[in-house]
């Protein structure tokens, strides 16, 4: 009996030590039918991650995916909630092989492999995150963080990517990301790729930030000039 539970803490412990190893950022790079480069970028957080590719010259946005995510052994299991380019997918479960180095994930039957950016450090806002309000005029304004509607940010330790989309009718409403920085109460978006307006790509954004009872507020002023007070909470 000793052994048998033994054996169950041990491979509980292995699959969170190869869960723990993939979250981060990851790249890889490849070219259009066209001859231009392009760049993937994978950001994986506890339970959520979040795959997009763009142009590497240009910043043009070309597709995205993500939702929920986990991993077994070598097998990895995701459940999709946004699809540019099959939003029949969401909702749909699927699983695939891995193959997982400190430096590198490999997919094993559509050959394509995924260099390590960042470990999720420094990453001070690391994590999954869902719009959860905003403060407007010293009022407060709060959302349903269940709703079908959701606008979700996802950060490594130094990438970070939003997305705005509907579970329900399966709508893609925009997103964009790239490089960030956290420095004395200063956070710094470098802009890459922006769905809604590629000439955003190349931007770089400050924003004042402060974590109040585990819940980042994020003000200063939107990439269209507009003041905002943004309120996010770590998505569970």
């Amino acid at each position: 009996m000793k052994n048998i539970t033994f054996l169950i803490i041990f491979t509980c412990f292995i699959i969170s030590l190869n869960a723990q190893s993939v979250i981060g950022a990851w790249e890889s790079s490849s070219t259009s039918t066209s001859g231009e480069k392009l760049k993937s970028v994978l950001i994986i957080a506890d339970g959520y991650q979040v795959l997009t590719t763009y142009n590497a010259v240009t910043g043009e946005f070309i597709n995205t995916n993500g939702g929920t995510w986990s991993l077994d052994g070598n097998v990895m299991t995701e459940k999709v909630e946004f699809h540019t380019d099959n939003p029949e997918m969401i909702g749909s479960q699927f699983s695939f092989k891995v193959q997982i180095t400190d430096n590198e994930i490999r997919i094993v039957d559509q050959e394509k492999i995924f260099k390590r950016i960042d470990d999720g450090n420094p990453g001070k806002l690391q994590g999954a995150w869902l719009m959860s309000g905003r403060i407007r005029d010293g009022n407060t304004q709060l959302r349903d963080t269940n709703r079908p509607r959701k606008t979700m940010k996802i950060l490594s330790g130094t990438r970070f990517q939003w997305i705005a989309y509907n579970t329900e009718t399966k709508e893609f409403k925009g997103t964009g990301g790239g490089t960030y920085t956290t420095i004395n109460g200063e956070y710094i978006e470098n802009i890459e790729f922006f769905s809604r307006d590629n000439s955003k790509s190349g931007l770089s954004l400050k924003f004042d930030f402060k974590l109040i009872e585990g819940n980042w507020h994020h003000m200063g002023l939107s990439s269209k000039g507009s003041p905002i007070h943004e309120i996010w909470s770590v998505r569970n």
